[in-house]
């Protein structure tokens, strides 16, 4: 018998956008059909379960399901079967041969891919926030930072800031120059969200000297000198002796990961959230 139109009846335990994405890219298969989509999302008991399949029976409609809890999946085929509605388990199979496949079971955790795409798209706005705001270049929403790192050229705060970005904070990084005032912006923000870098001052001349080697540039400029950058020292010590609600990270001899670590844990004590990992 023909069928010249239908409604296809999307369940899911999550926002049923992966789903939708597969029936409709198997729908375009039939141009000559008018097709509803209607999207059942968050399914999560069975007496979900079972209302949506009274409805879908009443429209004379088919499902297509995307579901983790195994217990579930058999409740959506046990109803489908006793009332003649056709089914499609997107999941169920596909699960099945990858548990096969890793030896493993799967978490059937439900919502789980939403939760990565939230995380992704946190990480994607996180990066491109830090590096709009890197080396002092946009401080008029500086209050929109996760983190505020502050110090003198060469004390990783652009490489501090891009890896805390990746991790999901949004960093701005705000330089100290030798005899120049910070910016006011900075003073009228939440204390809590700044931090100080400062370095070893041998350490920091090789570095500063290693740098000027590499773009050839003339090794005996104040940019490397000793007492240029002991100037520099002492002017970063004064601003962070004035402002004491900063902590100071000596990123002396220590890795990136080591300092990103110890800035993330206090700032996630002052501020009273809880850091994730990637996935």
């Amino acid at each position: 018998m023909s069928k010249t139109g239908g409604t296809i009846f999307i369940l899911s335990d999550g926002t049923g956008e992966t789903a939708s994405t597969i029936v409709k890219a198997a729908l375009v298969q039939y141009p000559d059909r008018d097709i509803s989509l209607v999207r059942g999302k968050n399914i999560r008991t069975e007496e979900q379960i079972e209302n949506m399949i009274d409805e879908i029976r009443a429209r004379k409609g088919a499902v297509v399901f995307t579901v983790v809890s195994h217990s579930l999946r058999e409740k959506i085929e046990t109803l489908c079967h006793e009332q003649n509605v056709p089914y499609t388990d997107l999941f169920g199979p596909l699960l099945t041969m990858f548990s096969g496949y890793f030896e493993k079971e799967a978490k059937f955790t439900a919502g789980l891919l939403r939760q990565t795409d939230e995380k992704y798209f946190k990480r994607i706005a996180a990066i491109e926030f830090t590096v709009k705001h890197d080396d002092g270049k946009e401080v008029r929403d500086l209050e929109k930072s996760d983190i505020i790192l502050v110090g003198i050229s060469r004390t990783s705060k652009t490489p501090l800031s891009i890896f805390l970005s990746h991790k999901g904070w949004k960093v701005s990084n705000v330089p100290i120059v030798l005899n120049v005032a910070l910016p006011e912006e900075l003073f009228q923000i939440d204390q809590k969200k700044i931090v100080g870098l400062t370095i070893d001052l041998d350490k920091l001349a090789r570095i500063r000297k290693n740098r000027l080697e590499k773009l050839g540039q003339d090794l005996s400029s104040d940019y490397a000198s000793s007492q240029y950058i002991s100037d520099e020292i002492e002017y970063a010590n004064a601003i962070f002796s004035r402002n004491k609600r900063w902590p100071i990270f000596d990123v002396t001899e220590k890795a990136l990961e080591e300092t990103a670590s110890e800035i993330t844990r206090l700032i996630a004590v002052r501020q009273g959230i809880v850091t994730t990992e990637n996935f």
